[in-house]
């Protein structure tokens, strides 16, 4: 099975999908499919059904990204129905992060999420994330698994042999942006390891974390253990591109 790239989408907090399109364009050569987060770290964003129907009408493979956090039983039965209607199969449950704004609901887990949606259409793909800790028998009756953003392809490794499953796990890579971003990340994930050299070297060169993160892209791939990466390469997906188009 050949090694999939999935890309993750900086989804629009405005009604506007001229930088989203932009960003399926530059990333389609690239990628296999694309990652659409709902209302991304706690901000109101463009619906994720609604952004992977664009990336289907742009010849592309969209995965829709649904939160526990935001809806309410009725409200995902909507989404599930939103999503027939535009043609959209492919999801990830996920818990969600700390909202900026109002509350979070409980009507919901993503493990309740999985079962609605098995009952909705036993067709759809579903997927969930796994942490860089343990994981819970449950998630191994998702159709795919996303392994937690991590810095060390070591690390992952030694996950990946740990937890054994006959699902696709793609690991997760992200793009450090700049020292701020890191620290931020590091703030916002306490569990996440972020190599200070790696933090240092971004601080001194802009170009440090793509580098970085597309080596950790190959070393992924040579290893053989994961069937492909989630790739967060936010706002630097035109040179995550560049550096990656000859190598892949």
């Amino acid at each position: 099975m050949a090694f999939e790239l999935i890309c993750e989408i900086e989804p629009p907090t405005k009604p506007d999908l001229k930088r989203v399109r932009h960003q399926i364009g530059t990333m389609s050569t690239i990628a296999h499919s694309f990652l659409i987060p709902d209302n991304h770290i706690g901000r109101a964003t463009v619906s994720s059904v609604a952004v992977a129907h664009e990336v289907e009408a742009m010849g592309g493979r969209g995965i829709a990204c649904l939160n526990s956090r935001d809806r309410n039983l009725l409200g995902f039965r909507r989404d599930l129905l939103t999503a027939a209607a535009y043609g959209v199969d492919q999801f990830l449950f996920v818990y969600g992060d700390k909202p900026a704004s109002g509350n979070r609901t409980s009507d919901l887990t993503v493990r309740s999420m999985i079962e609605e949606a098995r009952e909705f259409s036993p067709g759809l793909r579903l997927g969930a994330a796994a942490s860089a800790r343990s994981l819970p028998a449950w998630k191994r009756a998702a159709d795919f698994l996303f392994l937690q953003v991590g810095f060390s392809v070591e690390a992952q490794l030694r996950w990946r042999e740990a937890h054994p499953v006959d699902v696709p796990v793609y690991a997760g890579v992200m793009v450090l942006a700049s020292e701020r971003h890191a620290r931020s990340l590091a703030a916002a994930i306490p569990d996440i390891e972020l190599p200070e050299q790696l933090v240092a070297k971004v601080a001194a060169d802009r170009m440090a974390g793509v580098e970085a993160a597309c080596e950790q892209v190959l070393a992924l791939r040579d290893s053989g253990a994961f069937d492909g990466v989630h790739l967060i390469p936010v706002s630097r997906y035109r040179d995550v591109e560049s550096r990656l188009a000859g190598a892949l």
